[in-house]
C-alpha cells in the first residue's frame, strides 16, 4: 500500500471514530434528557394514592395538603362514604375494589380480616429502606401492633402513652362550693365513695328544685353506658379484665364488681340517679346537663362540652365555674393512688395500612416516613413555618390569633388545613417539648386543667389487654356475643333493683347463665390469646 493509500485509510478510521464517539455521546445525552426528564415528570406532576379516611371526607386541597404534595410529590384522594365506614370497609374487602390506603378502627376484628384476605401487604420491608423515622418515631410500637406472623400489617395512629385523663366524677364546681367542700373543687384531692353520696345526697335535700325542674343529683348517659361503668369501675381500682391466680377471667367475676353495681343500686334505690337514665339518649342527657337542674354525670372529662358551653354562658356574664368538672372518688378499701380513672391504649385508635391494590408502595411508604416524622407531625397539627407557626426562643409557638381563629371559625380550620389530616399522631411533646396536638394541648382550658390535677396519675395502659377475645366467626365468638348481651341486659336490672336483696339474687343469676352459654370456654381462648400476646411482645 502507497503512502497515498495509507493516509486514505487512516482518515477513514478517524471518521469512523469521531462519528462512533457522536453517536455514543447522542445517545448518552438522549438518556441523560430521558431521565432528567423523568425526574422533573416526577417532581412537577405529583402522583395521586387513594386514602380511604373513616374520620373525613373532606377534599385535599386546604394550605396543609398542598405543603404535603409540595414536600412528598404525593396528593391523597379521599375516599369515605356519607354511611356507615364500616360497611363501605366490608364492601372493598369482598368486591377487591381497594383504595390504596385504608385506615379503620385498629381495634376492630376487619383489621385481621383484611391481613387474612392479603389485602394489606407487609410493611417491613419497607420500613426497614425507606421509614427511618417511623422507625425512631414509634420504636416498641412497632413491636406490639404486629401479626401472630410477627410482621407489620399497619400503622398505629395516635398511639404512645400520653397521661392525659380520660374518665370521672362530673360535678359542678359552683354547686361543689355552694355544699360546703370549696377547698376541695381545685386542689386535686380525691372524694370518698361516702363523700361523693353525702353529696349527692345533700344536693337533692338542698335543693329539690332548680329552674322550675325536680333535681337530679346523677344522672347517665345510657348510650354511652360502657363509660359510665368503666368510670364506677375506676373508683374501685378495676381493670379490663379480673386477673385471678394468673389467669384472666370476665371483670363481672370480681367480688369488687359486685360492690359496685350494690353501690350503684344504693343510689338509685334512695332518688339519687335519675329515675330515667336507662333511656337516656345522649341528646336528652346533654339537655339534662345544659338546663341547670343536674348536679353531675360520669365519664370521659370532655362528655360535658355541649352542656359546659350552655352552662357558663347562662347566665349572661361567663362563668367557668358553672361547669362539670371532673374528679376521683376512691371507693372503700381502695387507696386513691390505685384508681384505674385513665384507661388508655398506647397502640392508638386506628390502624393504617397499604392495600394489595397499591402500585406506588415505595413511593407511599416515603410519603407515610415524612408525615410520621416530627416535621411532618408538626406540619400536620400546627400547619405550616412562617405562617400559622415559627420558633421562638428554641421552642414552637403559634401565630398571634391562630389557635382563637381555630376555635372560633370553622372555616380557618378546614382552609388551613390544621389538625384535619390526623395521620400517623403521636400522643405528647416534640424534642423541645411542645405538644404535637397543638389545638388540643397547647392550652389547657380550666375544664381540662382540672382533670390534668386531678386524675393525671390513674392512667394506665389497657393494650395487653386489647382485642383477646374469640376471632368472628368461631364457636367461641357465639358464646362470647351470648356473654356480652346477657351482661348488657342484667346489669340495668340490677342498678334499678326495687332492694339490695333483689340486686344480689339478680347478680348472682347472672353469673349462672354466663357459666351455661360458655363463658368458660371464651375465657379459654381470652388466656392461650393473652399467653400469645405476651410471647410476641417479648
Amino acid at each position: 500500500m502507497g503512502i497515498k493509500g495509507f493516509k486514505k485509510l487512516l482518515t477513514l478510521f478517524l471518521i469512523l471514530i469521531l462519528t462512533t464517539v457522536t453517536l455514543l455521546a447522542g445517545c448518552s445525552k438522549d438518556d441523560n434528557s430521558e431521565s432528567a426528564s423523568s425526574d422533573k415528570k416526577d417532581n412537577d406532576e405529583p402522583i395521586t394514592l387513594t386514602f380511604f379516611d373513616k374520620n373525613t371526607g373532606d377534599t385535599f386541597d386546604n394550605e396543609v395538603a398542598k405543603e404535603i404534595t409540595k414536600r412528598t410529590g404525593v396528593k391523597f384522594e379521599i375516599q369515605q362514604p356519607t354511611g356507615n365506614p364500616m360497611e363501605k370497609l366490608n364492601l372493598m374487602l369482598a368486591s377487591g375494589d381497594l383504595a390504596d390506603i385504608i385506615l379503620m378502627d385498629r381495634g376492630s376484628d376487619l383489621v385481621n380480616k383484611y391481613i387474612q384476605a392479603g389485602s394489606l401487604i407487609p410493611l417491613n420491608d419497607l420500613i426497614d429502606k425507606y421509614g427511618q423515622n417511623v422507625k425512631e418515631m414509634y420504636g416498641d410500637t412497632l413491636n406490639k401492633t404486629r401479626y401472630s406472623d410477627g410482621k407489620n400489617y399497619y400503622l398505629a395512629n395516635w398511639y404512645g402513652l400520653e397521661k392525659e385523663p380520660v374518665l370521672g366524677m362530673l360535678m359542678r364546681m359552683d354547686l361543689l362550693k355552694e355544699l360546703g367542700v370549696g377547698e376541695k373543687v381545685n386542689n386535686g384531692e380525691p372524694f370518698t365513695a361516702e363523700e361523693y353520696y353525702t353529696l349527692l345526697k345533700t344536693f337533692k335535700e338542698k335543693y329539690p328544685t332548680l329552674n322550675g325542674h325536680e333535681t337530679i343529683p346523677l344522672t347517665i348517659n345510657a348510650e354511652n353506658i360502657g363509660s359510665a361503668l368503666t368510670t364506677f369501675k375506676g373508683m374501685w381500682g378495676m381493670k379490663s379484665f379480673y386477673e385471678n391466680d394468673g389467669k384472666l377471667q370476665y371483670d363481672v367475676k370480681d367480688t369488687r364488681y359486685q360492690e359496685m353495681l350494690l353501690f350503684i343500686n344504693k343510689l338509685y334505690r334512695e332518688g339519687l340517679i335519675d329515675k330515667e337514665w336507662a333511656v337516656n339518649k345522649t341528646q336528652l342527657w346533654n339537655q339534662k346537663l345544659s338546663n341547670g337542674y343536674t348536679f353531675a354525670t360520669v365519664g370521659a372529662y370532655w362528655d360535658a362540652n355541649e352542656a359546659n358551653n350552655v352552662l357558663k354562658k347562662s347566665d349572661g356574664a361567663e362563668n367557668v365555674e358553672k361547669q362539670f368538672y371532673a374528679y376521683k372518688v376512691a371507693a372503700p378499701g381502695v387507696d386513691a393512688s390505685q384508681t384505674t380513672f385513665g384507661p388508655r391504649s398506647s397502640l392508638g385508635w386506628d390502624a393504617i395500612g397499604i392495600t394489595s391494590a397499591n402500585k406506588n408502595p415505595e413511593k407511599t411508604m416515603k410519603v407515610i416516613d415524612f408525615l410520621a416524622s416530627e416535621e411532618g407531625q408538626y406540619l400536620l397539627m400546627w400547619g405550616i413555618e412562617g405562617k400559622h407557626w415559627e420558633i421562638a426562643d428554641g421552642k414552637h409557638q403559634p401565630k398571634e390569633d391562630v389557635l382563637q381563629k381555630y376555635k372560633e371559625d370553622e372555616k380557618f380550620a378546614k382552609s388551613t388545613g390544621i389538625r384535619k389530616w390526623t395521620w400517623f399522631i403521636k400522643n405528647g411533646a416534640g424534642t423541645d417539648g411542645t405538644p404535637y396536638d397543638l389545638t388540643g394541648k397547647y392550652e389547657k382550658d380550666a375544664i381540662a386543667t382540672v382533670a390534668y390535677k386531678n386524675l393525671e396519675d390513674t392512667v394506665w395502659d389497657t393494650s395487653i389487654y386489647d382485642n383477646l377475645g374469640p376471632a368472628a366467626g368461631t364457636p367461641e365468638s357465639l358464646m362470647s356475643q351470648k356473654v356480652s348481651d346477657i351482661i348488657d341486659s342484667t346489669i340495668p336490672k340490677i342498678i334499678n333493683s326495687s332492694t339490695e336483696a333483689d340486686a344480689k339474687a339478680l347478680y348472682e343469676k347472672m353469673l349462672k347463665e354466663l357459666e351455661k352459654v360458655g363463658l368458660v370456654k371464651v375465657e379459654k381462648v381470652i388466656n392461650e390469646n393473652f399467653k400469645e400476646r405476651q410471647d410476641l411482645w417479648q
